[in-house]
């Protein structure tokens, strides 16, 4: 039996170069958490912010999203690995709820 845990999920998205609906975007987030075993209980597009000290000044803001899910403590890192290589995200936070 495996202990489940609620966690919420926040992206920080980099849309520079990226042509598809932001949509796109957020039915690959809804499905990368699915298929490592997350069940998604909240999806919050948060919408653009500019950053308080951004690091590249060609990338001043980028796109929020935040995901409540509820999976075991494997997760998380699942999450992290899966999209490691994504260009269009810029930062992944998780966190416990």
């Amino acid at each position: 039996m495996t202990n489940k845990k609620n966690y919420r999920v926040s992206f920080i998205l980099d849309m520079r170069g990226y042509s598809e609906p932001i949509d796109t975007i957020f039915a690959k987030l809804k499905n990368t958490v699915t298929d490592v075993g997350g069940i998604i209980n909240d999806f919050k597009p948060l919408g653009q912010k500019v950053f308080e000290r951004a690091v590249d000044k060609k990338f001043p803001s980028g796109e929020y999203v935040q995901i409540y899910i509820e999976g075991d403590s494997s997760v998380p890192a699942a999450i992290r690995g899966k999209l490691k290589l994504d260009k269009t995200i810029n930062r992944v936070f998780i966190e416990n709820c």
